[in-house]
């Protein structure tokens, strides 16, 4: 398994578990073409690539060229190294889950070898990062600090947000993922002091 700095951007759930299993990085879902009527996650996948980068790897078919061009669109404005984009190669088969191939007969990421996803994203110029965030944050933290697991917590995840400029209803595991990708234990620590203040927040 490598370690990966950057963000990688897949369409669907199959996607992430076939390369949770290979890599060592944040995986983030863009749920296809819903992304496009998903501002906060766009949003949240913006501050992510100027943060850590991101690497766009979505599957080879007409519809997700699209969702890459989408997200590329969108991406504008952003250093032009941050953005990196893996091509899954055309490999005509069938997923295992699935009963018939897609309309243009290819496998999606999920149902590429475990070779050639890694092969994607080194020449897509993956960088390693073995050190990267050697202390992370976790649920104990979100729990110790009233986020998670506490009947306030819902509440309490709505203020770091509006700290954060994150969406309101983020979830607990969506926001340990934004907090582990943007910054480290030190600044999370000093933005939930920072909300310290404010009633409910322990």
């Amino acid at each position: 398994m490598i370690k990966i700095k950057e963000v990688i951007l897949v369409e669907g759930k199959y996607d992430k578990i076939k390369l949770s299993g290979l890599v060592d990085a944040l995986i983030i879902e863009t749920g296809g073409f819903a992304l496009y009527t998903n501002d906060e996650k766009m949003k949240m996948i913006r501050d992510m690539a100027k943060k850590r980068g991101v690497i766009i790897f979505t599957d080879s078919d007409r519809a997700g060229f699209q969702i890459r061009s989408y997200l590329g669109g969108c991406l504008t404005g952003i250093d032009k190294s941050l953005i990196k984009h893996a091509y899954a190669p055309d490999v005509y088969g069938k997923e295992k889950r699935k009963s018939k191939p897609g309309k243009e007969g290819k496998l999606g990421v999920e149902g590429l070898s475990s070779e050639l996803i890694i092969q994607s994203l080194l020449k897509a110029g993956a960088t390693p990062a073995p050190g990267i965030n050697p202390f992370p944050i976790t649920k104990s933290d979100m729990m110790e600090d009233g986020l998670a697991g506490q009947p306030m917590a819902a509440e309490n995840r709505r203020k770091l947000a509006a700290y954060l400029d994150l969406p309101a209803r983020i979830s607990a595991n969506a926001l340990l993922d934004y907090l582990n990708a943007t910054m480290t234990r030190e600044e999370y620590k000093e933005a939930v002091k920072a909300c310290c203040s404010e009633p409910g927040l322990k």
